[in-house]
């Protein structure tokens, strides 16, 4: 019988945060598996006991959530997601290094120049040698458990990671829609996530 080895979660820093959404507290965590060290950043904000906070997994998307890239609808989950969050006074947003579905930043964009001469998501990723989808929530799953939830409200259009946060031992009391405008940049992007992916959009 394989051993499935367990991740080791270390947090490294806590501050204040305040944003234009609501005032947070910001965490930095490492989470190392083996060899492999990966980083997350958290936002909380008030009392997470008593009933289900709202919680969103976010994976980082530089284009979107920096350049306000409208190939994607990260941005506007992640805006989404603070809002949401902030406006109940009490959650979690889990803001993890995953550039690209876990490609990196740079095969993205090569990924771009793929999706320009005609192919969707998952093709460009696979035309680069990757799946569709190299992402690990491990990490999240890590993060939830540090902070004593063990149930939430997931903010996400994505089934796999309601998977991943009940593999990790937090119930899914309900999925909450994270739903961004249509728009015609993405629309072929929010195609291939629906119909390839099996987002529920």
């Amino acid at each position: 019988m394989s051993i499935v080895p367990s991740l080791r979660l270390e947090k490294v820093a806590e501050a204040d945060f305040p944003t234009e959404f609501g005032n947070f507290r910001i965490f930095g965590f490492t989470g190392t598996l083996g060899e492999r060290v990966e980083e997350a950043v958290v936002l909380r904000i008030g009392d997470l006991e008593g009933a289900p906070p709202l919680v969103r997994i976010h994976s980082q998307c530089l284009t979107g959530d920096v350049f306000h890239s409208l190939r994607c609808d990260c941005r506007a989950q992640l805006e989404i997601a603070m809002q949401a969050i902030a406006g109940e006074g009490r959650g979690l947003l889990i803001y993890e290094h995953q550039e690209g579905r876990g490609i990196g930043l740079l095969n993205k964009l090569r990924a771009y120049e793929l999706q320009d001469q005609g192919a969707d998501t998952i093709e460009a990723n696979e035309l680069l040698g990757f799946d569709s989808d190299l992402r690990n929530y491990q990490l999240p799953g890590a993060i939830l458990r540090y902070f004593g939830l063990r149930e939430i409200r997931l903010l996400s259009n994505n089934p796999e990671k309601v998977e991943a946060a009940e593999s990790a031992g937090v119930r899914v009391t309900e999925r909450v829609p994270c739903v961004a405008d249509e728009l015609d940049t993405r629309e072929s992007y929010l195609r291939t996530k629906r119909e390839k992916m099996g987002h529920l959009l």
